[in-house]
């Protein structure tokens, strides 16, 4: 098992928390965990998730490798996906590429996303925008895609003059003469855009039906382990649908909420449809409503603030003092 890993700008965290890879079984001599250099932030759109220049600058990870296929996947999405039944109907096909995808509603954030419109057999006929379809059920391109590991050296060569396109933009250029399949990812998949998706994504994990489908079946979802004693509840404390992480002193009234390690609420404080992020500090009689609080924040007593749920707030340092 070999999975290389590009790394965003902003990388410390990626590498905190991957460290060797150990707990995902990919800390080994041959194969494992690989981490790639990735381009610069912000010289392409938000919507190129797969830019050659990121595979062009490891193409060497490519060339080495002795693998038949490679599976391309962003880190945006939310899903248990079983890669096993999609590779399955890949080989059965004898497609060239087949592009994992979601039938959904389109929301107003799916402005910038790729649709797939395929022929009876599956086969992607054409790859179009969904700007103008919020409402309308699409085919969603789930931005993952299985190919032979030579075909995506190709594609990277065939391009490499054009420094930032994207690599499903240069399918959709070569789109008549390959075949491409699809695989429709069944279940729950989310994916986050912004920080209101982030925060929405988030809120539906509370949701038992989704949790049990990402976390409880059969197919578990590993993570990095962090020993810390169990969280503390005070007397006066309230706690109703909330995910509460461990190593946190909970005094307060907590509801859909989800709450990572070392958090502190003080007596009296109240938080609502928030997400609190590592360390932070809650004071006495504080209301939060709405609100993505970053890590190590502390928020002084008394403090109320209030977002919306369609207009998530996040604070920052200077509001909470």
């Amino acid at each position: 098992r070999t999975v290389g890993i590009i790394l965003p700008s902003m990388f410390r965290p990626v590498l905190n928390h991957l460290g060797s890879g150990k707990e995902w079984n990919l800390d080994r001599k041959t194969g494992g965990l690989f981490i790639l250099q990735g381009t610069d932030s912000g010289i392409y759109p938000r919507n190129h998730d797969f830019v050659l220049r990121d595979l062009q600058k490891n193409i060497d990870f490519l060339e080495n490798s002795n693998a038949e296929y490679v599976i391309l996947s962003n880190t945006s999405n939310i899903v248990n996906v079983d890669f096993k039944e999609a590779f399955r109907q890949h080989r059965q096909t004898e497609a060239d590429i087949t592009l994992l995808v979601k039938e959904m509603v389109l929301t107003p954030e799916d402005e910038q996303v790729l649709l797939v419109e395929t022929d009876r057999r599956g086969r992607a006929q054409k790859l179009v925008k969904a700007q103008g379809k919020t409402g309308q059920k699409g085919l969603r391109f789930a931005n993952m895609l299985i190919l032979k590991r030579n075909l995506l050296l190709d594609i990277i060569l065939g391009y490499q003059a054009i420094e930032y396109i994207n690599i499903m933009d240069a399918l959709e250029k070569d789109i008549s003469s390959l075949k491409i399949g699809t695989y429709r990812v069944p279940g729950y998949i989310g994916r986050i855009y912004s920080r209101q998706s982030f925060f929405q994504r988030s809120m539906e994990m509370l949701q038992p039906e989704i949790q049990k489908e990402l976390f409880w079946g059969e197919r578990r979802i590993l993570t990095r382990s962090r020993d810390c004693p169990p969280t503390k509840y005070g007397p006066a404390s309230a706690v109703h649908n909330a995910l509460v992480s461990s190593g946190c002193i909970i005094d307060g009234n907590v509801s859909e909420s989800i709450i990572f390690r070392g958090v502190a609420i003080e007596e009296a404080a109240r938080v609502t449809n928030c997400i609190l992020m590592k360390s932070c500090k809650v004071g006495r009689g504080t209301v939060l409503e709405n609100v993505i609080v970053p890590n190590n924040t502390i928020i002084q007593p008394g403090i109320f603030v209030r977002g919306q749920p369609e207009a998530v707030m996040m604070l920052n340092i200077n509001q909470t003092e």
